[in-house]
């Protein structure tokens, strides 16, 4: 039997809380074998697993019944049942002297207790394929960096706290590095993408031959597959492919998005996608498409494009001056957009994201059933640049509609009132820091992206300064780090984290905070309790 807590992560999710990572294992496991229709994601932590449901099909009050009487009757069994996965490893690492002198233990015998331990997949977090592992047979815990390194080659093996992890991908990292693994260990394409998954048994199978295993690892650095060397390296968009738009300036920052792959989070996936969700979804019923169509999501404008063939175009979101072919048009409508001709999407007035929709939706590399950019874990196509084609699919399931669907208006950006539903940890903090957060009155600051959005105002005072062992988080979430002055997760964050969350921002107001820029003031309402 294992003892549960029950903690709320907004409206849409809950944090199951336990004594141990065994624990973690054994309730995720108990989860997973009587999930029912509704549940999204089930993602394992280190002393939590996170339950997130879709309402319209499952109530939250049903999840949490049906999870914690789930929980409560798992039982913690050994391992022994799990495949057994080897990764290649060369004792190489930067840090492997360095490591061993802290510990106070020579260098191989740091390598002999790591090599002849049997490890377990935790957890995963921090990017796609990236597996915190565990073993009974490690007995040591080792400090992370000072400073964490602004670049880990794809590989690296490393050690922080009492785990283990190999980086699936080039990417900062504060873990000290004893060794390069030549494994792949992650592979979008695959049915099963992360090679190291929650429960998974591993042991690191030492091999003398560094060119091979650096090659293997510095070859591949994103994890992608052969199938990729079809995309051109800047994009991940085909050539070759039909006919459709070209982009002659991308602005500021402009991606292709959808709405995103949920479902994957257990193995380290953000949901991404676009984050002002029902811009996208007007954009595309003022075509006739299906409301998960691929558009360009525009952030802060400047974007430039010629079509290569006669198509529909419709831009939705943010508001600034719009060009097809020199003259100015609406937002929010459905416009016959040329072949040859250049759709002008200028600098933005009001709000932060715009997004162009094409009649058919537009195409590209798909990952994990989805064509959305992941930024932070280099998934589906990079960035746009100029230069890049964008293909068109048929994909339209309706005429274009022969009226306007609504009356719209800018985004309001200056104050924005956004509704918080409650976080799992504000019983970290101090009696007024509730009342704080809902009485200030928020600024955007300029760390702002489509990971997370930083808010300058007063500090909420913690009443605990130990830290948090990670646990699951989802887009909204208010993560307070030792600053106290909150961050908001979005769409490409990570999908797990170890500052505690206060309060979680409900699933409506996650597209105002998509158009906030820096500046916006925002103050924070409590979020009414479901009918």
């Amino acid at each position: 039997m294992v003892s549960v807590t029950a903690r709320p992560m907004g409206e849409r999710a809950l944090l199951l809380e336990v004594a141990s990572l065994e624990e973690v294992l054994a309730v995720h496991a108990a989860l997973a074998a009587s999930r029912p229709h509704g549940v999204v994601d089930l993602v394992p932590a280190a002393r939590t697993v996170l339950v997130r449901v879709d309402p319209r099909v499952l109530a939250v009050p049903a999840a949490r019944s049906w999870a914690t009487a789930a929980a409560a009757h798992a039982v913690p069994t050994a391992a022994a049942d799990q495949p057994v996965v080897e990764l290649d490893i060369v004792y190489d690492g930067a840090d492997l002297t360095e490591t061993a002198d802290l510990l106070g233990v020579s260098a191989d015998e740091l390598v002999r207790r790591h090599a002849a331990a049997e490890w377990t997949v935790a957890f995963t977090g921090f990017a796609p394929g990236f597996g915190y592992l565990m073993s009974p047979d490690w007995p040591f815990d080792v400090p992370r960096l000072p400073s964490p390194r602004t670049r880990v080659p794809a590989g690296a093996v490393g050690l922080a706290g009492a785990f283990s992890g190999a980086y699936p991908r080039e990417s900062p990292g504060g873990w000290r590095l004893i060794g390069t693994t030549g494994t792949r260990l992650f592979d979008p394409d695959s049915a099963h993408p992360a090679l190291l998954a929650p429960g998974t048994r591993v042991r690191f199978a030492s091999r003398r031959d560094l060119n091979r295993a650096r090659q293997q690892a510095v070859g591949n650095p994103g994890g992608g597959s052969a199938a990729d060397e079809a995309l051109p390296a800047t994009s991940g968009l085909r050539q070759g492919a039909a006919a459709g738009i070209r982009i002659v300036e991308p602005g500021l920052l402009s991606t292709l998005q959808d709405l995103g792959r949920p479902g994957a989070a257990s193995l380290g996936i953000a949901v991404s996608g676009a984050l002002d969700r029902a811009a996208l979804r007007t954009a595309n019923r003022l075509l006739g498409n299906p409301e998960d169509s691929a558009g360009i999501e525009v952030t802060m404008g400047g974007l430039r494009a010629i079509a290569e063939r006669d198509l529909w175009v419709a831009v939705s979101g943010a508001w600034g001056p719009l060009r097809l072919d020199g003259h100015e048009i609406d937002p929010y409508r459905a416009h016959a957009w040329p072949a040859g001709s250049e759709l002008h999407v200028d600098w933005f007035a009001h709000g932060a994201r715009a997004y162009v929709a094409v009649r058919g939706g537009l195409d590209g590399r798909v990952a994990l059933g989805s064509r959305a950019t992941d930024l932070l874990a280099g998934l589906g196509p990079q960035a746009l640049r100029g230069g890049d084609v964008i293909p068109v699919r048929e994909d339209a399931l309706a005429p274009i509609p022969v009226a306007d669907l609504a009356p719209w208006s800018a985004p309001h950006d200056d104050e924005l009132e956004v509704e918080l539903a409650p976080g799992p940890r504000a019983d970290w903090f101090a009696a007024d820091a509730l009342e704080t957060l809902f009485e200030a009155v928020w600024t955007v600051s300029n760390d702002a992206d489509r990971v997370g959005v930083r808010l300058d105002g007063p500090e909420l005072a913690r009443t605990r300064e130990d830290e948090l062992p990670s646990e699951g988080m989802v887009a909204g979430a208010l993560q307070v780090p030792p600053s106290g002055r909150p961050t908001i997760l979005l769409g490409d964050g990570p999908v797990t984290g170890g500052y505690p969350v206060i309060a979680v921002v409900t699933d409506a107001s996650l597209d105002l905070i998509a158009q906030a820029r820096p500046g916006t003031r925002i103050r924070f309402r409590h979020a009414r309790p479901p009918v």
